[in-house]
């Protein structure tokens, strides 16, 4: 569902950050859909090697259950509608590259290189740190994220 701004109050924004916003939606949209789908494909791969429960089991790390619960639970004592049920979603993009490392018995047969992934999993996490709080992206950088987007899917071939 798309937000329209409150026409009452978003004209007051200085033209020259909403014109920034803007040139930096494709790169939100681009990172938002690839974090999603590796979400996605952690899912449903330790769901087809260890059930729907994967989660609960020695599949994922200790720490990361622990510090996705607490980040849950501090998402419930906002009191505003939770993002999801899922435990995953509540895990940083570097703790989905652990959990990849970890199940390597299950992910590696989908892709090529353990420290390929590494390196690609590192790259994506510095480029996700401008895009998730709200700063600019140098034009180099968006070159970066697009070949980081092809190195991801090339992991796979």
């Amino acid at each position: 569902m798309g937000l329209v701004p409150d026409e009452s109050y978003y004209p007051q924004i200085e033209s020259e950050i909403r014109a920034e916003a803007a040139s930096m939606a494709p790169q939100y949209e681009v990172f938002y859909s690839l974090e999603t789908t590796i979400r996605t494909l952690i899912s449903d791969s330790l769901e087809a090697t260890e059930g729907d429960q994967w989660w609960s089991s020695a599949r994922t790390p200790a720490q990361i259950k622990r510090d996705a619960e607490s980040r849950r639970q501090r998402e419930i004592d906002t009191g505003m509608t939770p993002r999801s049920q899922e435990p995953l979603d509540f895990t940083t993009f570097g703790e989905l590259s652990e959990i990849i490392k970890t199940n390597w018995d299950v992910f590696g047969a989908i892709f090529s290189s353990v420290k390929a992934v590494e390196r690609v999993m590192a790259s994506l996490n510095t480029l996700r740190g401008p895009i998730a709080h709200c700063s600019p992206l140098a034009e180099d950088e968006v070159v970066r994220l697009r070949l980081s987007v092809r190195d991801w899917f090339r992991l796979m071939e």
